[in-house]
């Protein structure tokens, strides 16, 4: 059966990466991945968690929402604190960024990452990990540029992607008519080396066999390695100071 967009199943969605969306953030991007769309924003505290003074080292965390007009149905303001699901989303965005950024070099300043949702069609989880890592990026950069920070604390680029399997067929970078149709679906996160950071794999309606997941792990790095090649094209360029 055909993808919704006419897609091959190894197919990405159009990506864009938007530096720079606002300006007053330490690190500002916009991504898309199709008609998902995320704001990602990087902050810079001079101050660590209590638990955390005196080690010399940094903090990079992360917070996640979806705002009311994301979805076609209202989405509630979490006024009372993130509920399971955003939790849960936004750790996984702060670990994935943790993974790859020296501590030690960072100094003893936190690093917050916020992704706002501002359209959801799936993924927008993963989107949050490439944008964000964008952000995070442009965030230290400038550090470095002032010379608050001698060296980047960046140790290699980090993405992730949706891959499902969907009428028996695994396919990469869902969006939200495929996701919620999947057999499995499954989120992986790896490093621009081709490490492994997280795998989240769920089978909805039927169990799938080790086969089927080496083809989605095979789907996965091919996707995600041409969404770091996007990445690495961004942040070629310094940004502005």
């Amino acid at each position: 059966m055909d993808r919704p967009d006419n897609r091959e199943p190894d197919q990405l969605r159009e990506i864009t990466f938007v530096r720079d969306f606002t300006t007053m953030a330490d690190g500002s991007v916009l991504v898309s991945f199709g008609n998902t769309s995320v704001l990602c924003t990087a902050s810079i505290d001079e101050d660590v968690p209590r638990w955390m003074r005196g080690s010399g080292t940094g903090w990079v965390t992360a917070e996640y929402s979806m705002l009311p007009g994301s979805s076609p149905e209202r989405v509630r303001r979490e006024t009372k604190g993130p509920k399971g699901r955003t939790q849960e989303i936004q750790r996984l965005i702060g670990r994935s960024l943790r993974a790859v950024c020296d501590m030690k070099k960072l100094g003893e300043r936190q690093i917050t990452v916020d992704c706002d949702v501002l359209q959801a069609d799936g993924g927008t989880r993963v989107a949050s990990i490439c944008g964000g890592f964008l952000a995070l990026h442009d965030a230290l950069s400038r550090l470095v540029q002032k010379g608050d920070i001698s060296s980047h604390p960046i140790i290699e680029a980090c993405a992730a992607v949706s891959v499902g399997i969907i009428y028996g067929e695994p396919r990469l970078d869902l969006p939200y008519e495929e996701d919620s149709k999947a057999d499995t679906d499954m989120n992986v996160v790896m490093t621009e080396s081709g490490e492994f950071i997280e795998i989240q794999g769920t089978a909805e309606k039927f169990s799938f066999t080790r086969n089927e997941l080496d083809a989605l792990l095979k789907l996965a790095e091919k996707g995600i390695q041409e969404i770091i090649g996007l990445q690495k094209e961004l942040i070629e360029t310094p940004p502005s100071s």
